[in-house]
């Protein structure tokens, strides 16, 4: 019987929503193992100046759990 659990990691990046995303699931593969989905629960922007200066993605990532 497989068994999933759930983090919630929070990303960002200057370029794109996807690269925050991608950057994310990179990041966390590197201590996470079998990392099954990933869900994009919230987007935010930070804005300086008038100008969007950053892109934060909060993420809920599957995975799991070795025997």
């Amino acid at each position: 019987m497989a068994i999933a659990k759930t983090i919630e990691i929070i990303s960002s990046s200057s370029e794109s929503i996807e690269h925050a995303v991608k950057d994310g699931l990179e990041r966390a593969r590197e201590t996470v193992d079998n990392i099954e989905g990933v869900w994009v629960k919230d987007i935010k922007a930070q804005v300086r100046d008038g100008q969007l200066i950053e892109w934060r993605v909060i993420m809920v990532l599957t995975f799991v759990l070795n025997d």
